[in-house]
């Protein structure tokens, strides 16, 4: 059977090591892909092709997370100046910019897009109410013993975080509480909540797991052939990629972990990897500087990818599927 080799696009820009990503909802106009970058400047691309809308300027520090709105009119970054910023993603513009007292890792929007998340290397959890960017932290949360790595919104009034102190924790936001605890044997590098708020994926060390987000409960955890420091769960739930240490992308089978595909295009360890929202497409970011776009499925005609049956090359038992 004949393999198809990946020809990702890679979307260039960037000067430094490219360290979160986050792709909008599927908009009238398409959908978006924001990107954190040491360099302190956020990108804003077109998620389909990859091409380049825009820059987010005015940090004076790496940009360590990344968030977009839903329709992508509001983007977010946290970053090494002590400071989390909302962006007028349509005009690149700074909305408000939210002071803290150490790094911030990770930002977060929650479902309805009215309030942002913030952790920080203070080992704090802040909630921000966007019709009242002025008025300070709506809710704050010591909520680890270590620095922060991320923290997402849940539903029903709930965040979960992880954090260097090896775990990941769940905090009921009515009650300032901490609600539940999972440890882990080594830093969960990664964690990622699925579109539709049901399963978090958490990557550490050389495996993926998954969790019920209501329960916490583990549904699945399978090792991956490299010291892992992201996964993303595909919107069909049929499959995951992940990546790490080994500079590869991998694929697997989500309900029975076989291998589906490993590919090779990024010249330096991979930091984060996100499914498109619809699911044709997943983008990885990596230590070489750039972004790569990936085929979920390889061969299909989507976005710039092609195929010509009749005059598709075979290098080495594999035919690559071009890109314009």
């Amino acid at each position: 059977m004949t393999t198809f080799k990946q020809v990702p696009l890679t979307c260039g820009g960037h000067t430094r090591p490219v360290v979160h990503l986050d792709f909008s909802d599927v908009t009238k106009d398409g959908y978006y892909l924001i990107s954190a970058c040491k360099d302190g400047k956020p990108m804003l691309r077109q998620g389909e092709t990859g091409d380049w809308i825009g820059t987010f300027e005015g940090h004076k520090g790496a940009v360590w997370g990344v968030a977009l709105t839903q329709n992508a009119n509001l983007a977010a970054s946290g970053a090494a100046d002590f400071s989390a910023k909302l962006w007028d993603a349509r005009y690149g513009e700074v909305v408000h910019t939210f002071d803290h007292e150490h790094i911030v890792k990770s930002v977060n929007f929650n479902a309805d897009d009215t309030m942002l998340l913030t952790a920080s290397n203070e080992k704090l959890i802040r909630v921000f109410d966007l019709n009242k960017p002025e008025a300070g932290a709506l809710e704050k949360f010591t909520a680890h013993t270590n620095s922060i790595r991320h923290a997402v919104f849940l539903l029903n009034s709930r965040i979960v975080s992880v954090s260097d102190d090896l775990t990941m924790r769940v905090w009921d936001r009515n009650s300032g509480q901490e609600v539940q605890k999972v440890e882990f044997p080594t830093i969960p590098n990664s964690l990622e909540l699925s579109r539709d708020g049901a399963i978090l994926t958490v990557a550490y060390g050389t495996n993926v797991s998954f969790y019920s987000s209501d329960t916490m409960r583990k549904m699945r955890e399978f090792s991956v052939p490299t010291k892992c420091f992201s996964a993303s769960l595909a919107p069909s739930r049929a499959n995951f990629v992940c990546g790490g240490e080994d500079l590869k992308v991998y694929k697997f089978d989500y309900n029975t972990g076989t291998e589906l595909e490993s590919n090779k295009g990024h010249f330096g360890p991979v930091h984060c990897v996100r499914w498109s929202p619809d699911g044709e497409l997943y983008a990885t970011s990596s230590e070489d500087g750039t972004v790569r776009l990936w085929q979920g499925v390889p061969g299909r005609v989507y976005g710039l990818w092609r195929r010509s049956n009749e005059h598709t090359p075979v290098v080495n038992g594999f035919k690559e599927v071009a890109a314009n």
